[in-house]
This record gives C-alpha cells, structure tokens and sequence, in this order.
C-alpha cells in the first residue's frame, strides 16, 4: 500500500484522471507478454511529458517505492510484471514524433509511440526505419529501446540500438539525462546511449529517443526454399553468407511451425518438409535480381525441393506475414504458448534445431522451432497447460536444457527478448560470476535504492548449469 501523501503527490503531477489505483487498472498491469507471470501493483500512473516523469521519481525516490516503465507489454521475459508491487508508469500519451529532420535523416519521438504507425509514418516520407520486431503493431519504441528488439530484418540491418542515436532519460533521483545526440560520430566518454539501450528498464525511464533514418531500399524480391532436410537447410544459411550475399531477411521455420502457419494462413505449403526458409532481398534492382538468382542456385545446390519467388508485392507480404503469425498461429493449439528465444553460430542452426527435437521427446513436451536464421537466433516454442503443473515442470526442464545446449554450441541465452525475470537464472551461465559483479555495481550507480524495475535482470539464486550428454 502506498502512503496517503505519496497519492496526493502522484495525483497532484498527473492530474486525478491519469492515476488510477482501482482493481480493474492494477489487475490490467499485473502482468504482460509472458505467460504464467503475475503480480499487481500498488498504482497505475500515466505521465504527459518528461518534466511530471522527473516529479513521480522524485517522490517515489523519497518513499523508496518501486517504478517499473512500460508501453505495451508484449515483452516476453517478464520485464514489466511488477514482483515487488510500486508503480507502473504507462508511458503512452507520450507518443509524439516530435521532429523530423530530413536534413540530418534522424527522429526524435517519445518513447509510447507505436512502432508501426512509426514505420509508416516514416516510410509515407520516403525513408525507412528498419527495425521490425514481430510484436510491431502493439510495441512500443520505448519499449523497443528498453529490450534491444531485433525483428526480421536484424540480419542486414541491425537492431534497435544500431538506430537509436541519442537519449533522455530521467534516473531513478528524478534527474534528467541526455546522451548522444544527431551525430554518427561521438567519443565523448562512456557511451551511456548503448548502455541505457536494452538495460530493460533497470537505470533509468526513457522519455525521448533521437533515431537515425536511412533511404529506403529502391526495390524487394521474396522467395520460399523448401528442404526435406533440416541440414540441406542449415548449409544453405552458411553458404548464403559465404558468398557474401546479406539478405534483408533469412527465416527459418521447422515442420511443426510450417503445419500450425499453413492452417492459420492457408498457404498451401507443402507439409511434408523438414524446414523452410523464407528468404528476402532488397536494394537496387539490379542487385537484387543477381542475389536472388544466386540464392536460387545455392538452395538448389543444397538439395532444397522446391524454390518459389513470390510474383507480386503482395504475395511477398503475405508470406512475411505468415512468418511473423508463427506465434499467433502456435498459440491457438493448446491453452499455454512459451515462446522463448536462444542464439547459436548461423553454422549451428541444424545442430541446436536437432538438440531442440532431442529435449522436446526426452521431457515429452511439444516445442515448434522458427527463427531469424540469418543470425542463428532461434525461437523454441512449447505448447503447454498452464493447468497442469506436472507439465509446466517439465517444459521448464526442457527450456533449461535448451539454454545449456545454446550455451555449449557457443551461444547465448537470448538473442532479443531480454532476461527479465525469465533468464535471470542463466545470466551468470553467460556472463560469469565477475560479470554479474560488474552489471550489479552499474546498477548500483545509476538506483542506488533499487527502485527501477526491481527483481529483473538479476536473479536471487543462479540455477546449476545443466551438463547434456549426447552422442
């Protein structure tokens, strides 16, 4: 519960309207994109500009009472379920692009604006903001920042933080920062920018974003290699970053996904096929139409059965769009839908999909594997119950199985979802004992009290790392 004068301080900075602490608003913010997670919190504030964000963490500073930011909530690590109750801060009416410049090509928006309608926005101008997260008709930039989305275009073009130029932000004190600014060169200290990108908000709220805009690709070409099997497929990822072709978008979905995808999207795909990859390039035509033409003829190679290039725009589209409803698609099988993400060497790709297959018959769980192929990031999903706690067991079993095999193919145990609450355990698997000293001590610095976010990122107990014997 919160003190009396610390509501009256929180209605008095946003107004009676924009505080809510009525069941209906506490139970709507007690959990996000992740399943089986939930807390309430204590109080619902929804600030219109940096200056009341700096006034609300000035008086939960005072009172030493938790502040977890949030846009959306489609993350799916737990990052903005309030475990220690306080505040949630919903960052949504600041959702202004406050200022293109066209002659700098970079943006400053606030942090609620919806990706998409950014996306758009920008693209109706005659630019491009690559970054393209699943989620991006429902995310948030802020929330985008906070995560380091990736998205379907992260092989080409990087992620969020390769766009996000410069900051404001305001710490855990109420001061507010800025960092970077419209430059694409500044080595002026510490690059706080980077560090405050994905650092979940977990060091400060995020109020502005300056991003950096790009001219858009002059033409696209989308094509679908079919593989009998899943190797053909893995070798032909390889080969197609040997040749030194970076596709716009190299995706991947396993036979489980293929079937659930075609039944939710009425593609047609044939369901006999261990994977396919969908495969985009884009860039001038004439490029474009050569890279193409040179991925054809290395997925022939590699023994794919068939290789489809969409005809229209709009049949490319719809085949994007059936990728990024692999989620939605998985979701409608069972009541429970973890979708989780690990990251291995592109050349790995088969081997982590076959060690997936391998944990999923050893704990009798049902997991569909899609993915960014073309930087090895893979999403195991597992449809569950979350009635049935003896099943729930075990698809936990099997998820830290999968993070240790990730681990032991020289990979990481998320690639763009962040920890949250959901990795906090293996952190330490990846990062050491001294480099979870080193994170703690950052956090140390910029919430000294442990207001921001807290019970993220860092878990209580580490998990014992799993050892998997394998032939």
């Amino acid at each position: 519960m919160l003190e009396p004068a610390l509501i009256a301080q929180l209605r008095d900075i946003v107004g009676d309207t924009h505080f809510r602490d009525d069941p209906e608003a506490l139970i709507a913010h007690s959990y996000d994109g992740t399943p089986m997670l939930q807390a309430k919190p204590d109080a619902v504030v929804y600030p219109a500009n940096t200056e009341q964000v700096s006034a609300i963490m000035k008086a939960l500073s005072t009172y030493k009472v938790p502040l977890i930011s949030r846009g959306s909530g489609s993350n799916l690590c737990g990052g903005t379920v309030p475990v220690e109750g306080g505040v949630v801060m919903v960052m949504h009416r600041m959702n202004q692009i406050l200022e293109l410049d066209m002659e700098n090509l970079t943006a400053r928006v606030q942090p609620g604006l919806i990706t998409a309608d950014f996306i758009n926005h920008i693209e109706a101008l005659g630019l491009f903001y690559p970054p393209d997260p699943s989620s991006m008709r429902i995310s948030t930039i802020g929330g985008n920042i906070a995560e380091c989305s990736g998205g379907l275009r992260g092989l080409k073009y990087g992620t969020t933080k390769d766009y996000v130029l410069g900051l404001e932000a305001v710490l855990a004190s109420g001061e507010i920062i800025r960092t970077g600014g419209k430059l694409m060169k500044d080595v002026a200290g510490y690059d706080l920018t980077k560090l405050l990108v994905g650092s979940e908000g977990t060091l400060a709220v995020i109020t502005e974003a300056t991003l950096k805009l790009i001219p858009p690709p002059q033409s696209k070409m989308t094509m679908l290699a079919m593989f009998r099997d899943l190797y053909g497929a893995a070798r032909t990822v390889s080969a197609i970053i040997e040749a030194k072709i970076i596709p716009a978008t190299l995706e991947f979905m396993d036979n489980p996904t293929i079937r659930v995808v075609d039944d939710f999207a009425k593609l047609g795909l044939p369901l006999d096929m261990e994977a396919i990859l969908l495969i985009e390039q884009d860039g001038d035509p004439e490029t474009v139409e050569r890279d193409i033409e040179l991925i054809r003829q290395i997925c022939m190679r590699e023994q794919a059965d068939s290789v489809q290039v969409a005809a229209t725009r709009e049949e490319a589209e719809r085949l994007l769009t059936a990728r990024r409803s692999a989620f939605t698609a998985l979701a409608r099988l069972r009541p429970t839908t973890i979708l989780e993400d690990a990251t291995v060497p592109r050349s790995k790709i088969a081997d982590m999909v076959l060690r997936i297959n391998e944990i999923a018959t050893k704990y009798n769980v049902t997991i569909a594997t899609f993915g960014h192929a073309g930087d090895g990031n893979l999403h195991p999903t597992a449809t569950t119950d979350a009635r049935d706690p003896e099943e729930i067991h075990r698809v936990e079993q099997a998820f830290e199985d999968i993070f240790a095999a990730a681990l032991e193919l020289g990979g990481t145990i998320t690639g763009e979802h962040g920890v949250g609450i959901v990795k906090a355990p293996y952190l330490e698997w990846k990062v050491g004992a001294s480099g979870i000293s080193l994170m703690k001590g950052i956090k140390d610095v910029f919430d000294p009290d442990h207001i921001l976010n807290p019970g993220k990122v860092f878990a209580k107990e580490t998990r014992k790392r799993v050892v998997l014997q394998h032939g």
